[in-house]
């Protein structure tokens, strides 16, 4: 099968991700599932002439000095794709994720309505969390298009690759990508403060130099928008500050406690009616309570708590969130008893049993 006819297959069928090895049939990741595309199984020769014919002089070179690499393709009239090209056992393997035109809205994605409101504020660091594949991606390009549709700022991104493309509204938008635009992420991120921008938007946050970088601009009036790879607000603390050393971690309390805006979180669901998968969120605002227990190690550990409480404030944990899915008949029960965080509580909800952590699900509502 050509790969332009499995891209079309991928496209039509919704699948996330198309996975190519040798000695196996095309393989396709729908609702995270995997399905194997009835066809022959794929040879060495046939893959390697895939990756040469999707790659350009460049790439092939830096493919061959480092055995694999990260890029983006568009194909007119269906998608673009997000594609990473490697070797398992000598052979040439290929995985390539679906990244739709144009960014859907927050509404589409069934994400929280707090996002529109903290989006929009002036200053601030704001980071999406979750798993590999949890709608973190396609979470950052729905809060910049939003941005792009309702305020005059100047954005500037750095992605490796450029995955959704955005034409200017009210916004103006450089997107650079690493590669092409720009040597290296982190010389990216060296000059972005003198390019005039009111928010940036960081792929990911690696490590400690690329935190540095987060904390200094939201310290100095700019948004920024980035993403970690951690389960849930507290764990996303925790990361932040294993970054650095012992003797300095109170001091990025300190600035976590300013500019730190919001966590969300993100775990993708099945829905009961087969169309895709639903978001469950987990989402943390930085409230004077939290900034109290931000800047206090052992206060840290009640920020769970803290975030079950805060429904004032449009906070919820994954588990609250679950129960509003499952009670709205969006989720199965086996699925929500799967991603939940405490399970005998939440069996202990559902049956109208009040455990003595209080009444906080009751309180949660649509």
């Amino acid at each position: 099968m050509e790969l332009k006819a499995l891209l079309e297959k991928m496209v039509k069928d919704g699948a996330s991700d198309l996975h190519l090895k040798a000695g196996t049939p095309p393989i396709l990741r729908i609702d995270g599932r995997l399905n194997i595309v009835k066809d022959e199984p794929m040879s060495p020769d046939e893959l390697r002439k895939i990756a040469l014919k999707i790659m350009n002089k460049e790439q092939q070179d830096e493919f061959t000095l480092k055995k694999e690499i990260d890029f983006a393709i568009g194909v007119a009239g269906l998608s673009r794709f997000r594609v990473n090209v490697y070797l398992q056992r000598g052979s040439v393997a290929i995985a390539m994720r679906t990244i739709p035109i144009s960014a859907k809205s927050i509404d589409e994605l069934s994400l929280p309505p707090v996002l529109k409101e903290i989006v929009m504020k002036p200053r601030g660091m704001i980071l999406t969390t979750g798993t590999t594949g949890s709608g973190k991606s396609t979470t950052l390009a729905a809060m910049i298009e939003f941005i792009n549709e309702n305020a005059a700022r100047n954005i500037i991104t750095i992605e490796d690759p450029i995955e959704y493309l955005f034409r200017d509204k009210r916004s103006v938008i450089s997107q650079r990508e690493v590669g092409n635009d720009t040597f290296s992420y982190e010389n990216a991120l060296k000059h972005v403060l003198r390019q005039d921008p009111d928010i940036i938007l960081m792929g990911e946050i690696r490590d400690m130099d690329t935190m540095d970088v987060a904390i200094k601009a939201a310290d100095t009036g700019h948004l920024v928008l980035s993403t970690l790879h951690t389960l849930n607000a507290s764990e996303t603390i925790n990361r932040i500050l294993s970054f650095y050393p012992p003797h300095q971690q109170q001091h990025i309390r300190v600035l976590l406690a300013t500019t730190l805006v919001g966590v969300l979180s993100l775990r993708l669901l099945p829905r009961t009616d087969g169309k895709g998968r639903v978001p469950a969120t987990e989402v943390m605002i930085n409230t004077p309570t939290i900034k109290e227990y931000l800047l206090d190690p052992i206060k840290t550990l009640l920020i769970p708590t803290a975030i079950e409480e805060g429904q004032q404030y449009q906070m919820h944990t994954f588990d609250q969130s679950i129960m509003r899915l499952y009670k709205s008949g969006i989720i199965s029960y086996d699925d929500a008893l799967q991603s939940v965080t405490n399970v005998d509580e939440f069996k202990l909800k559902l049956r109208g049993i009040e455990s003595s952590e209080g009444d906080s699900f009751n309180t949660f509502r649509d």
